[in-house]
C-alpha cells in the first residue's frame, strides 16, 4: 500500500492526521465512515477541515500506523513519509497542487499559503502484509522447529547475530540521516511546449529544451553541490505513444523532457539535487507515478 493510501486510511480511522511542514487535516467526528463495500457513500460538504501550519512536526501516530501496515522498522517508515512530504512540498512551491485521493487537494495561493479543497470518499481496503513477508515469517518458525543439532545451532546463532548487526547499522544510518537533512527547495525547470512530431532525423540523446522562468529561479535555493539529472518514467516504442503520454502528463502540470534513443522515446523528469539524493528522488517519483523509474545522469 502506498504512503498516500495509508495517510487517507489513518485520517478515516483517527479523525485527524498531521503532515509535517504542511498542516493538519481534521475529519468531522459526526461523520460516520462506511465500510469498504459501500462505494455510493458521499462525503458531506466541509467534512474535512485543513489547518495550514508550516511548523507542524511529524505525526508519531501516523508513523506507527505505517509500521503496522507495511511491517517496516520505524526509521524506514519515517524516512518514507519524509520523502513523500519533501517531494510534495517541492511541487507545491512551484505551483503544482498536491492531490490526495480520498482527502482532497492542497495548493499554494497568491499569498504563499496552502489552501485546501475537499475531495471525495475513496473506499480503500487496508491490505495484508505482502506474501513475501508472510513466507519469511513462516520460514523462521519452520527453521526453529527443526532438529536442534549442535552444528545447526551454531549456524543459527551466527546468522541471528549477523542479522542483528545489519539491522542495528541500518537503524543508526536512517536516524543519523533524518537529523542531518535540511529542507531544500529544488529548482525544477517548467515544461517546454509540446515539440513538433519527431521523425527519424532526430539526433540521438537530444531532448526538448525547457523554458526557464526567471521568477522561479529567483524564488528557489539551489545547494552548491547540486547536479542536474533525470528520472526516466517510461520508454515508448514510437512517437505516437510518446506524444499521447507527453500531452497527458504535461496537462497535469508536470515537467517532462523527451529523450530519443535507439528508435524509442523516453519520457523523463529533470531534477537539480546533490548526486547523493538520486535514490531518494527516484523513490519519491515512484510513489507518485508508479512503475519502475530510473536515474539517468
Amino acid at each position: 500500500m502506498k504512503i498516500e493510501q495509508i495517510i487517507v486510511q489513518y485520517l478515516y480511522a483517527n479523525k485527524q492526521v498531521t503532515l509535517q511542514g504542511i498542516g493538519k487535516f481534521r475529519l468531522n467526528t459526526q461523520v460516520s465512515m462506511p465500510n469498504v463495500a459501500d462505494k455510493d457513500f458521499t462525503m458531506p460538504e466541509n467534512a474535512i477541515q485543513f489547518e495550514y501550519n508550516l511548523r507542524t512536526l511529524e505525526d508519531e501516530g501516523l508513523i506507527d500506523f505505517i509500521v503496522q501496515h507495511t511491517r517496516k522498522i520505524k526509521p524506514l517508515a519515517s524516512s518514507d513519509l519524509d520523502s513523500y512530504i519533501t517531494l510534495a512540498k517541492q511541487f507545491l512551491n512551484i505551483g503544482k497542487p498536491l492531490v490526495i485521493e480520498g482527502i482532497g487537494t492542497v495548493q499554494k495561493n497568491m499569498l504563499g499559503e496552502y489552501e485546501f479543497i475537499q475531495g471525495i470518499f475513496i473506499p480503500t481496503k487496508i491490505e495484508e502484509a505482502p506474501k513475501e513477508l508472510r513466507e519469511k515469517k513462516e520460514e523462521l518458525v519452520s527453521f526453529e522447529s527443526e532438529s536442534r543439532k549442535k552444528g545447526n545451532n551454531n549456524v543459527a546463532i551466527a546468522i541471528t547475530l549477523l542479522v542483528l548487526a545489519i539491522a542495528g547499522t541500518g537503524i543508526y544510518y536512517f536516524i543519523k540521516k533524518k537529523h542531518a537533512q535540511k529542507e531544500e527547495v529544488a529548482v525544477e525547470q517548467p515544461a517546454a511546449a509540446l515539440p513538433a512530431p519527431i521523425t527519424d532525423t532526430v539526433k540521438k540523446d537530444t531532448i526538448a529544451k525547457p523554458v526557464v522562468d526567471s521568477n522561479l529561479l529567483k524564488a528557489s535555493i539551489v545547494p552548491k553541490d547540486s547536479s542536474t539529472f533525470k528520472i526516466v518514467l517510461k520508454t515508448y516504442p514510437d512517437s505516437i505513444a510518446m506524444s499521447k503520454a507527453y500531452k497527458r502528463l504535461t496537462s497535469y502540470g508536470h515537467t517532462l523532457v523527451i529523450i530519443p534513443e535507439d528508435g524509442a522515446y523516453k519520457l523523463a523528469i529533470p531534477f537539480t539535487f546533490p548526486i547523493t539524493d538520486t535514490a531518494r528522488v527516484r523513490d519519491s517519483v515512484r510513489k507518485f507515478f508508479g512503475g519502475n523509474p530510473y536515474v539517468r545522469l
